[in-house]
């Protein structure tokens, strides 16, 4: 078994920073973290050959591969970073990688709370949201907290229930007892064997859930996440957008991906029913995370537009100084 000494090499002082939430190396000569936020170039240096070589012990514990016909790649280190790579002749000459870390336990509401990260208002809410059975859907951009925050409402859920996790990469880490988590396989050399996240969404609902968490939602898994919600089944989700409007207009939209057959006349009566919260979460130019809008899905369409209604624990994102912060050790 490779220890960390071992397959973090020289990463291992940054991998072991409290305060560092990613690292990413564009060259042996340029070694880049995120300190509570902020950009730094760091004073590490690295050999041409010693790249390679950490390549292959980054993955050694994913299973997964990257070459000339995978030329990127996303997996889970050990300690539960997210890493991704990329090689030439994708980039111009060395490889490019990513390590984006997570809080060894996860984060909860009354930490983010304590910390003036969450009012204790919108928490309460997010609460009985979560114990109610309804289904939020998180948004924001790469690196906003969207993970962070969906981790800690999972941890506010009931504890005697049984929550399946379908991810591309495994990055949602619970502490109940009763819980599954699912992440998604490539092919083989051969083309064989790829699993994707439609085929993890439909196999959840045969496991007996009481909630479905889809880590990410990017394209077509969205009309089979918006089924499963229709059935009946309780579940949350984040998804890349810029505001909580644009997150409700995508995922209107990602299911036509499925297929000709799909519509907007059937998907956005199923959004309008399916989903009941979204959250928008930001991070702006200083590094701090923040929470902009909390609103909530009426069930209403008015011109074809799903109607929403902002909730007042919260401003809008534009008064930044009333905005309520999210920690920044994401």
């Amino acid at each position: 078994m490779l220890t960390k000494e071992i397959w973090a090499g020289r990463l291992i002082n940054l991998l072991e920073d409290n305060e560092i939430d990613e690292i990413w190396i564009n060259d042996p000569d340029h070694v880049f973290v995120s300190r509570r936020g902020v950009t730094q170039l760091t004073d590490l240096v690295l050999e041409n050959d010693e790249l390679i070589t950490m390549i292959d012990l980054l993955l050694r514990h994913s299973g997964r591969r990257v070459d000339r016909s995978q030329p990127f790649v996303d997996a889970t280190l050990p300690d539960g970073s997210r890493l991704h790579i990329v090689i030439p002749d994708i980039t111009k000459k060395y490889p490019a990688i990513n390590i984006r870390k997570y809080p060894a336990l996860p984060l909860r509401l009354s930490q983010l709370v304590s910390s003036s990260a969450l009012t204790q208002a919108a928490a309460d809410f997010l609460v009985e949201c979560v114990r109610a059975g309804e289904n939020l859907l998180i948004a924001g951009g790469t690196g906003s907290g969207k993970t962070t925050l969906l981790n800690a409402l999972l941890e506010a859920a009931d504890p005697n229930e049984r929550v399946i996790v379908c991810e591309e990469v495994r990055e949602i880490n619970l502490t109940r007892a009763d819980w599954v988590s699912m992440q998604t396989r490539t092919a083989s050399v051969e083309g064989a064997g790829g699993v994707d996240l439609r085929a993890l969404v439909v196999e959840s609902l045969r496991m007996r859930p009481d909630r479905i968490v889809v880590g990410e939602v990017r394209q077509r898994e969205a009309l089979d996440l918006l089924i499963a919600l229709n059935c009946g089944t309780p579940g949350m989700g984040t998804i890349h957008a810029n505001s909580a409007k644009e997150a409700i207009t995508k995922i209107s939209t990602l299911p036509l991906l499925a297929g000709q057959n799909v519509s907007l006349d059937f998907v956005i009566p199923t959004v309008a029913s399916a989903i009941d919260v979204v959250i928008f979460v930001q991070k702006l130019n200083t590094g701090k995370r923040k929470v902009s809008e909390i609103v909530r899905v009426t069930g209403e369409i008015t011109d074809g537009e799903i109607q929403l209604e902002l909730q007042n624990f919260v401003t809008r994102a534009r008064d930044l100084d009333a905005i309520v912060e999210l920690v920044t050790s994401i």
